[in-house]
Parts: structure tokens; C-alpha cells; sequence
């Protein structure tokens, strides 16, 4: 594929959101989950506080770039049964999935047992209602696929291993709390853009030739690592079947606000959102301070994936 200019498209007025967008006291603003609901584009997005813990807030737009953030934050740490005592550190990088006409949320508790994932749903962004705690410790960035597939609901994790080392995962549940036949379907590449660890991005989603999966992928540099975007493409009916991998990044740290802030070189996606025209605003937190958007045409990703693709394992 030879196709001149970048893939994803910078939005002129990033950072779309900061702290100071923030009607209560924050940190940070970054790695939010994004959806379109009745119309709307929903946010929910990480904040650290002045403590160093991380809840989670919520932002409106109409647009998907210019976004109005709620005046209380939609999820922090519960203080009921389970969920306390591993929601005690703080909860992060949500992402939003939906599935069979709800949202499923995905998130990473924190506490002094180490991260695992929470589930939760909602419909309206009003009423959230958690479900389970899906993982063991240690394990992150799980996105669920909006079907099923054989009955069974399907999703993408990244255990915390150097045994096989930050690899992306596929397992499948009957019910969303019981997960199993859990296998490794993608890798990093040695000496490559994403050689020293790679996650699930945003929630996949539809496209003729695949499931389009936007993840992150990890370089290790003398000067400490560096986080870029890639694509993957599922196959339709198989999800654990990956048809390509993008041999190359589709974005990397460049801007001021990716390149420097509290974990520079950092450009990190939990939210995707396809369009009728053919593209998709892609979401990314810069350097874990600030939220920016772009925008890329979803056939040029897929060939990518298919025309210029690496190894899955």
C-alpha cells in the first residue's frame, strides 16, 4: 500500500480536552472510551487526582471533537461488597463496548492486590450497575467484540507476562462472568515498533473484510518507551483468526502534548468510532495528560492490514 500523508488525521484543535476542562479538581484528563449514543458522542475518560488515584468522568459532544465535561465524575472507586477492596487504588482506562443493545464497560481496578477488570453496564449513561470482576490479577485492556460468536460472547485481554511477553489474548464467556478457552492470537515483533509489548486498543469493529481493532504496541528506547497505534484485522466469524497486522504504526507521539507531559511519548487509544462516511474518529490520550481525537478512512486501514502486515505470532 502506498498511500502518501498520515493515516490518521490530527484534529486541528487538539488537545480536545485538559484538566481544565474538568469542572472539579484533576491532574490529568486522558484515555477515555468513546461511543455514539442517541446522537451524542459519549466520553468516559481517566483522571488522576491530587492524591494520585484515577476516577473515571464524563463528557458530551455533537460533534465528536468539542466536548462538555459533567460537573461529578461518573465512576470512582466503589465502597460495596467486592468491588471495594479491588476497587481501592483507583479505576482506569475505560473502555466502552457495545453489545446487544447495552454498553458493557471495561475497566481497570486498582488496589493493593495488584490491577484486574471490572465489568459494568449501563444504557444511559446515568444508571451503571457492575456486573463482575472478569480477571486475575494481572491482567488489562480487555475489549469485548459487539456479537457472539457460537453463542458465546468473545473478548481481547493482555496479560502482564514475560513469559509470553505482553501478548494479546482472546477468551470466551457464556454469561460475561465466567471466561475461558482462552488462547494467544498476536505478539510482538522483535526489534520492531511493537517489540516490547502490545494490548488491545478499542473496542473492534465491523468492516467488510474483518473486525478492525485499533491496539497499542511498545518500543523501548535508550530514553524510555515509546507507545504508537497499529491495526488488526479479525475475521468475521472467527474472531481468534487474525487475518493481518499492520507492519507499521498508524500513529505516533508528535505533538508538544504527546511528546511531554506525566508519561512522555505516549499516544494510547481506549475509544473508536465508525462513521457512515467511511471514516473513523479515533480517541488517544497524549503523554497520560490530555485527550486528543483524529479521524482515518477505515479502507485505508484495512488494506493495510492486508497488503503490508507482519506476523500475528
Amino acid at each position: 500500500m502506498n498511500r502518501k500523508g498520515p493515516l490518521v488525521k490530527r484534529y486541528d484543535g487538539n488537545p480536545i480536552l485538559t484538566r481544565d476542562d474538568v469542572p472539579y479538581p484533576v491532574a490529568t484528563l486522558h484515555n477515555a472510551g468513546v461511543v455514539k449514543h442517541n446522537d451524542r458522542y459519549i466520553m468516559l475518560f481517566r483522571s488522576h487526582l491530587h492524591n494520585g488515584r484515577s476516577v473515571i468522568g464524563l463528557a458530551e459532544s455533537t460533534d465528536g471533537f468539542s466536548f462538555s465535561v459533567h460537573p461529578e465524575p461518573f465512576l470512582v472507586p466503589s465502597h460495596d461488597d467486592i468491588f471495594a477492596e479491588y476497587e481501592e487504588f483507583g479505576v482506569e482506562d475505560l473502555r466502552i463496548n457495545p453489545v446487544e443493545g447495552e454498553y458493557l464497560l471495561t475497566y481497570s481496578a486498582y488496589s493493593r492486590h495488584g490491577v484486574r477488570i471490572a465489568l459494568a453496564r449501563t444504557r444511559d449513561f446515568k444508571k451503571v450497575e457492575r456486573i463482575a470482576l472478569i480477571t486475575q490479577a494481572d491482567l488489562r485492556n480487555v475489549v469485548i467484540f459487539p456479537v457472539k460468536f457460537g453463542g458465546r460472547y468473545a473478548r481481547l485481554d493482555r496479560p502482564h507476562s514475560e513469559i509470553s511477553p505482553w501478548s494479546i489474548w482472546i477468551s470466551y464467556s457464556p454469561d460475561l462472568v465466567h471466561w475461558g478457552d482462552s488462547r494467544v492470537i498476536m505478539k510482538p515483533v522483535p526489534y520492531h515498533w511493537d517489540e516490547m509489548k502490545i494490548g488491545p486498543g478499542a473496542p473492534p469493529f465491523k468492516t467488510d473484510k474483518g473486525w478492525l481493532h485499533i491496539y497499542h504496541g511498545v518500543f523501548k528506547t535508550m530514553a524510555g518507551a515509546v507507545y504508537r497505534l497499529g491495526a488488526a484485522l479479525h475475521n468475521l466469524n472467527d474472531p481468534a483468526e487474525i487475518i493481518g497486522v499492520s507492519d507499521q504504526w498508524i500513529l505516533q507521539p508528535e505533538d508538544p502534548w504527546e511528546v511531554s507531559g506525566y508519561v512522555p511519548n505516549v499516544v494510547f487509544t481506549c475509544g473508536a468510532v465508525p462513521e457512515n462516511d467511511g471514516t473513523v474518529k479515533i480517541y488517544w490520550g497524549g503523554a497520560d495528560t490530555v485527550m486528543c481525537a483524529g479521524t482515518a478512512v477505515i479502507d485505508d486501514l484495512v488494506q493495510l492490514c492486508l497488503t503490508n502486515t507482519r506476523s500475528a505470532v
